[in-house]
């Protein structure tokens, strides 16, 4: 069912060996007569001057129609999860995550939050869940025309979190007539069957244009029993144990004592591990939530006279997930001489790590909805000026409901008094188990209004060509809150995670862009952006851009640039929450039960594991977070050297370097992280702490939002298109593209380590996309290629990242093929396999799951089916 590509030769060969065998039967056969167009001035993302250049100053990837298309998938997050930009992958919505409906972008892996995801040009609504970037899974698929990827930082013209770069998802315009379309995939292992459909109108004239449709697209649920890994059984020490009160510090716990006495440990997925009893929670609990999105949406456009013309647009979308966690864990205090306590007569209480099994599984239900308004105006005021200024509001708005969970208090009272038998849970009365049990609540809003207004002006000719200037002014309000219900919110429900915020601030800012030719072939642009928080204070991010066309064939470009990053508000407001996370600690290990070896081994005595533990030792720990109102703005620098090059009228070359340093970086500090702090005696960062029990196990971990760390990458992007005319043979286009991540380099605390190629940090990603067509038949084969991960030297003192950077992962490719036949009757019938190999990820632990969910999934061989009919 596996296979593992890691040799370097075949690693470092697969991809090119495929283009290369595609090119040469054609190379004969291709036009030898150049391409003669005649180009518009149009304004592409990076820039906001209109230019009638091919390959601009800035690298700038467009994934059309068609490969969105090719690709076999029904979302917008999907399609991105592919590309090469995103080096260490990318969020999806995943079971138990307070995030759970959520997915993202994340450029270079410096994080989702320092990727700029727009909509048309403008800022994409942010997820209320997260309240720091957007969520993709509200966008409509059928409304997409395309997808630009600025992989080079855009601090200086599109705003402060734009550091990884740009996702500018531009959506369907010139459209005329009707088109119905329908699909359904199904994968090898049992759920996340994929659904799409949708319908659009569309007619344009001279006055105007008009398009309006309506879309579904769903995949559903995969449970942990049924995919990759889930065979094996989960053991949380949140089944039925027990821990003395301690006898020098009461209301404290003291020494482990193992499984509850009295009770056989044979309930449903709970078993004996040493002499504790644990429960499976891989038996009842989804690794993937369901999402599913309906969407509305329209766009118009009408000329008013040849100068003005107004535009609005209008979307509604909504997005609902369905998520299985396992029963609520909890720790229930049993005083001494209670019916529940676990050894009457010896002046003690006892602290049960309890499963909370006979109140059902924990299921929640989200429901995120986005209403996206705005209309504006372009105004031609004459050959040099133009103006567009327009009025926005998006409005995201977040429930969530959560069912099976358990208020503490009201457990432990019947607990003590008897009415909660702790020694036989599924024989307790159901009022007693529903006098505990409650529904929890969560609303969440991220409201955002706009007013922009940007004008390109013209301004005197040079010896390269006419100097243009573009700048704006941008204010915008955004109204964030994340409410949980009050029970929750005061900390009383065990098994939730996750804390009211809600804050609001107002962000002004005034941009310039100056375009200098100052020869033929090789021009120059300045930019600067001024960004102003209410709540935060300004920041200036200027940017130098150069481009130098030496031959009409080759471009070289470069560009240097610094940014800043605001705290979001989340970051900031956030309270104090709950969840119980894993980690890897080896005294916390031995008192759950392991041995020494499964916990990784101590042979120096020194508390602290010699290497990585077994790979079915799983345990968890009481953690927390909150948010920091002290938090301060991080700085970034980056600067990119490239080349675009037409070697032959057949092929296209563009090979880009880059290198970006964020300073103060704001992060959330890793639990993991914590544990490794403590374990070697350093001082934590501020807010954060490990607490650990007399027998040194940990008992819970606090963390919070810092200003803490730098963060170094640099690494290169090539791209390679073919398009070749075989004559009777058909047409090919070919399309390969490979990101090389040369250094990714994080401070933490004193210590300097470069991640690359630690597990969940690889350092290549590759994609090869053909698309071979003759007359009404058409032939897709793309290659997914995501590099192996190791750690080259010996292991280092700390392991940050999760999955353990000793432990080698390897290479990892997958085919996509699909065949396409346009029948006489306007319709097109596609029948494809993603993953057609049938290739599953390998089990290293990542996060807590069995493998690494944001570069990997575990779906097996997708087998889909589409029609689209054209009226």
């Amino acid at each position: 069912m596996k296979h593992r590509c890691s040799k370097p030769a075949v690693r470092l060969a697969v991809l090119p060996l495929g283009i290369a065998a595609a090119l040469v039967p054609f190379a004969s056969l291709a036009q030898s007569q150049p391409d003669v167009r005649s180009l518009d001035r149009i304004e592409v993302t990076g820039s906001r001057i209109k230019r009638a250049d091919v390959e601009g100053a800035v690298p700038v990837t467009v994934i059309d129609r068609a490969a969105i298309d090719a690709s076999g998938h029904v979302s917008v997050a999907d399609v991105l999860r592919d590309t090469t930009f995103a080096s260490f992958g990318n969020f999806s919505p995943r079971s138990g995550s307070s995030a759970q409906g959520v997915s993202d972008v994340n450029l270079r892996g410096i994080g989702s939050d320092r990727t700029l995801v727009l909509v048309d040009g403008r800022r994409a609504p942010y997820a209320p869940s997260l309240g720091s970037n957007a969520d993709l899974n509200t966008i409509p698929m059928a409304a997409v025309e395309r997808i630009e990827v600025l992989s080079d930082g855009a601090s200086a013209l599109y705003g402060s979190d734009a550091i990884g770069g740009v996702v500018n998802i531009i959506l369907r315009r010139d459209f005329d007539g009707a088109e119905l379309r329908i699909g359904r995939g199904s994968p090898d292992v049992a759920g996340g069957d994929t659904e799409e459909g949708s319908i659009l109108f569309g007619t344009s004239g001279e006055r105007g244009n008009l398009m309006f449709g309506a879309s579904y697209n769903a995949r559903g649920i995969v449970f942990t029993r049924d995919q990759l890994g889930g065979g094996t059984r989960g053991s949380s020490p949140y089944g039925n144990n027990f821990y003395f009160e301690s006898a020098t510090s009461p209301g404290e716990e003291g020494d482990a004592g193992g499984a509850l006495p009295g009770y056989a440990c044979k309930d449903p997925n709970f078993w004996m591990n040493g002499r504790n009893c644990v429960y499976d929670y891989n038996a009842v609990a989804a690794n993937e939530a369901s999402i599913k999105n309906k969407a509305l949406f329209a766009r118009g456009t009408l000329q008013v006279n040849d100068a003005v013309s107004l535009y609005s647009t209008a979307s509604y979308s909504h997005a609902s997930s369905f998520g299985r966690y396992a029963p609520t864990p909890g720790v229930l205090y049993v005083a001494e001489n209670s019916p529940n306590d676990p050894v009457p007569g010896d002046g003690l209480g006892a602290f049960i790590y309890h499963r909370y099994a006979a109140a059902g599984n924990r299921d929640n239900y989200i429901d995120n909805t986005v209403l996206d308004l705005g209309v504006g105006m372009d105004w031609q005021v004459n050959d040099r000026l133009s103006i567009d200024a327009g009025v926005r509001r998006s409005d995201a708005r977040l429930r969530d409901q959560g069912r099976g969970y358990i208020v503490t208090a009201l457990a432990e009272a019947a607990a003590a008094d008897g009415r909660y038998n702790l020694r036989d849970p599924f024989g307790n009365p159901d009022e007693v188990i529903k006098g505990f049990t409650t529904t929890t609540s969560r609303e969440g809003k991220f409201v955002i209004d706009e007013l922009y207004a940007n004008a390109s002006l013209d301004l005197f000719d040079m010896a390269g060509g006419r100097s243009a200037v573009a700048f704006g002014l941008e204010s915008r309000s955004e109204d964030y809150a994340d409410t949980y219900d009050s029970l929750s919110e005061a900390g009383a429900v065990a098994g939730s995670s996750g804390n009211s915020a809600a804050g609001s601030r107002r962000v002004q800012a005034a941009f310039a862009e100056w375009l200098l030719p100052v020869m033929e072939g090789f021009d120059f642009t300045l930019a600067a952006r001024y960004d102003r928080y209410s709540d935060y204070g300004g920041d200036l991010s200027p940017k130098l851009s150069l481009r130098w066309q030496p031959l009409p064939n080759l471009t070289l470009r470069g560009s240097a640039g610094k940014g800043f990053r605001a705290p979001n508000l989340n970051s900031i407001h956030a309270k104090r929450s709950f969840s119980a996370e894993h980690v890897q600690d080896y005294r916390s290990c031995l008192a759950v039960g392991y041995s020494s070896a499964e916990c990784g081994g101590d042979a120096n005595n020194d508390g602290i594991a010699d290497g990585p533990v077994s790979k079915d030792v799983s345990y968890q720990v009481d953690t927390w977070s909150s948010g920091n109102p002290a938090l301060g703005s991080e700085h970034s620098r980056q600067y990119s050297l490239g080349l675009a090059w037409d070697p032959l009228d057949w092929l296209n070359l563009t090979l880009d370097y880059y290198h970006i340093r964020i300073d103060d970086r704001i992060r959330l500090i890793e639990y993991q992280e914590l544990v490794e702090f403590d374990n070697h005696g350093l001082p934590l960062p501020a807010g954060t702490s490990v607490e650990r029990r007399a027998n040194g196990s940990i008992r819970e971990i606090n963390t919070a939002y810092a200003n803490e760390g730098d963060l170094s990458t640099r690494g290169l992007d090539l791209n390679l298109r073919g398009r070749f005319d075989g004559g009777g043979w058909g047409r090919l286009e070919s399309w390969l593209q490979v990101a090389r991540v040369l250094e990714f380099k994080v401070t933490d605390g004193a210590t300097v380590k470069d991640r690359l190629g630690w597990a969940a940090a690889p350092e290549m990603r590759g994609s090869l996309r053909n698309i071979w067509s003759h007359g009404d038949w058409s032939v897709n084969w793309n290659v997914n290629y995501i590099g192996d991960q190791r750690n080259p030297g010996a292991k280092p003192t700390f392991g940050f990242l999760a999955g353990d950077p000793g432990t080698h992962v390897g290479s990892y490719v997958t085919h996509d093929l699909a065949l396409t036949y346009k029948a006489p009757w306007n319709a097109g019938i596609t029948l494809g396999a993603n993953n057609v190999g049938n290739r599953y990820p390998q089990l290293v632990e990542t996060d807590g799951r069995p493998w690494n969910f944001n570069l990997y999934n575990a779906y097996g061989r997708i087998l889909y089916l589409r029609y689209t009919q054209k009226f």
